[in-house]
Formats: C-alpha cells, sequence, structure tokens
C-alpha cells in the first residue's frame, strides 16, 4: 500500500488526504496547529476558513460552479460538509465556519487510513511521495525550505480578513433584508446610505489609521481583495462601484436604490452574527469601530470579529510545477495550491 505525506490540514491538505486515503493510500497529514499559529487562524481545526468568501460563487453557469461541480462529482470533502453546514447566502456558497471546521476535522480523524500528525514539517521528508499543502500561510520554517527546494526567492502579497458583527446589534428599522439582483431572496441584511452619509463614512475611512505593514518590503495588495481604505484612496466613488454599489437593491423605506449600500452576510447557522461582505480591511481595532459605526444601522454595532491583515506567500508556478503540480525536478513532491 502506497505513503502519502500531506503537509497542511487546510482545504487542499484536507481535500487530499482524503482523495489520497479513497484511493488505497496511508497517508500522514500534517498540520502544526494549535502547536505553531499562523497571523490569520484562530483555532485549531482543520479547514479552517479564514476569508467569508473563500467558497466563491455556486451559481449554475459560473467557473467557480463548474469547478465545485467537478469536485461533488469526485466524492470531494470539502463540498459535501460544505453542503451540510451551509448558511444563506444568495449564489454564494458559505457555511457556518465553525461548524464546517469542527465536520471536516471529525471526519478526517475518523478515517482509518488517515493519521492526523500534530507536528510542523520544517523539512520536506527525502525520497517520500509528499504533497506540500500549507497554502500561502505556511510557516517562516517550511517557507525557507520551499525557497531552497525551488531555487527561488518568494513571491508574496498582503490579504485582509473582513469584520464580524452580533446579528442582535443591527437596527434591523434601517437594514433591510434582501438579495442583489434578487438572487436568494433575502439572504443578506442591506445597510443603506444617502449622498451626505456616504460622504461622511468616506472621510472618515480615508483619514483614519491603519495597522503599518513590515517596513523593508514593497506593499502588494491582491487586486481582488483590497481593503476598503486602499479602495476609497483610488477615488470617491470607487467604492460605490465596488463593495458598496447599490445596484438591484431597493430599500423598503423609500422604493428606491440607495446612495450606496453595505451588505452583510449571515456568517453560521445560528444567524447571530454577520460578516461585512468586501470590508476587509487594515485599520487599527479603534479606528474600525469608529468608522464602520457610521455605516446606517450599525451605530449600535458589537464587534465579534475585527477586519485584520495578513502576509501571503507563493511560488512561480508556471517555472516551478508542471501541469500535474509536481515539481519539474523533483517529481515526487505536490505544490498544489501556491
Amino acid at each position: 500500500m502506497s505513503k502519502v505525506n500531506v503537509i497542511g490540514g487546510g482545504l487542499a491538505g484536507v481535500e487530499a488526504a482524503w482523495q489520497a486515503a479513497r484511493a488505497g493510500a496511508q497517508v500522514r497529514l500534517f498540520e502544526m496547529r494549535p502547536l505553531t499559529q499562523t497571523p490569520a487562524h484562530r483555532t485549531d481545526k482543520l479547514a479552517e476558513i479564514v476569508c467569508s468568501n473563500s467558497l466563491k460563487s455556486d451559481e449554475p453557469g459560473s467557473a467557480p460552479y463548474l469547478l465545485k461541480e467537478e469536485l461533488r462529482r469526485a466524492g470531494s470533502l470539502v463540498l459535501d460538509v460544505a453542503a451540510a453546514t451551509r448558511v444563506p447566502a444568495g449564489a454564494a456558497l458559505a457555511v457556518d465556519r465553525e461548524k464546517f471546521a469542527a465536520l471536516i476535522t471529525e471526519r478526517i480523524e475518523r478515517n482509518a487510513n488517515i493519521e492526523l500528525v500534530r507536528d510542523e514539517v520544517r523539512q520536506v521528508p527525502e525520497g517520500e511521495l509528499s504533497i506540500i499543502a500549507t497554502g500561502p500561510l505556511s510557516s517562516d520554517a517550511l517557507t525557507a525550505e520551499i525557497m531552497k527546494l525551488t531555487g527561488s526567492d518568494q513571491l508574496y502579497f498582503y490579504d485582509a480578513i473582513a469584520p464580524i458583527v452580533a446579528a442582535d446589534s443591527v437596527d434591523r428599522s434601517i437594514a433591510f433584508p434582501a438579495a442583489r439582483y434578487g438572487k436568494g431572496g433575502d439572504d443578506y441584511l442591506n445597510c443603506p446610505f444617502d449622498e451626505e452619509q456616504y460622504a461622511r463614512f468616506y472621510g472618515a475611512l480615508i483619514e483614519a489609521k491603519s495597522v503599518p505593514l513590515q517596513r523593508f518590503e514593497e506593499t502588494r495588495w491582491f487586486e481582488s481583495c483590497l481593503p476598503i481604505e486602499e479602495i476609497a484612496r483610488r477615488g470617491v466613488d470607487t467604492l460605490r462601484f465596488g463593495p458598496m454599489k447599490p445596484v438591484g437593491l431597493f430599500d423598503p423605506r423609500t422604493g428606491r436604490e440607495p446612495y450606496a449600500a453595505v451588505q452583510l452576510r449571515q456568517e453560521n447557522l445560528m444567524a447571530d452574527a454577520y460578516s461585512l461582505v468586501g470590508f476587509q480591511n487594515h485599520l487599527r481595532y479603534g479606528e474600525q469601530a469608529r468608522v464602520l459605526r457610521l455605516i446606517p444601522g450599525m451605530e449600535q454595532a458589537e464587534f465579534l470579529q475585527f477586519g485584520q491583515i495578513h502576509r501571503n506567500t507563493y511560488i512561480c508556478s508556471p517555472r516551478v510545477l508542471s501541469a500535474t503540480m509536481q515539481m519539474r525536478d523533483r517529481p515526487q513532491i505536490f505544490l498544489p495550491g501556491k
């Protein structure tokens, strides 16, 4: 029976371990948490999702849907558990992140062909089939090992996480339930702005103080997940055409589209927490509370999690990997999700 090392217990790692075990391999799945934490994770659970939009759209015909449908037909653990822990999110696939991670961990621990090893891997085992699935939050030691294996400097960008608020702290006389374009019924709460409210919010946002980043390196942002303050600095109306676009939403108090809107998405099955859609940021916590409470309906918001910033590390995949995600020079090593 073949033996496989899977390094990293995130979405890619647990899926790789599950599929290898289904094929009859004996798998050692290494996860460094809780012994070594990352800047973004909060628990010791496998497949802990740090970004509420990680699973993206599940609308038939879209590229993310087609990829997920292929995974479903292949017996995906991740998609099976996502279906069991799904929360309303219109056309997007969103899950109760705590229940999702807990169920993934339980399923992995019960699999007789998988040995879960809670330890940090600092060196990839020589001559063994290994899948490095640590993703962009690899530890410093393993990142150094990957750089040595690939013979190149690391690539990186900075990413951010959106805040989460207590559902009962949102003023429902202002925030109204609806999904943009009518997709998904009333799956989102929407906080509407008039022009004056938007101008006040925008002014406070661009003047707010951010958490300083590493001073010795250039700041590189992931364009598809920019912090809101970075978007705002590109122009006064940029937010209104991005995460705060009001198109397809109608305020029941006026019957019209608001000037701008912030959408809140249900965070868990209990519906007692909501995340601010597209509102990832790296403001200081006190500044976040001050600025985000200028959002209509969130004047008394209780924050369960503030936005955070973290560094993501990658390799230059086209140069290092073949089409099968194997290293060109070391085909016994696979590097998915890097």
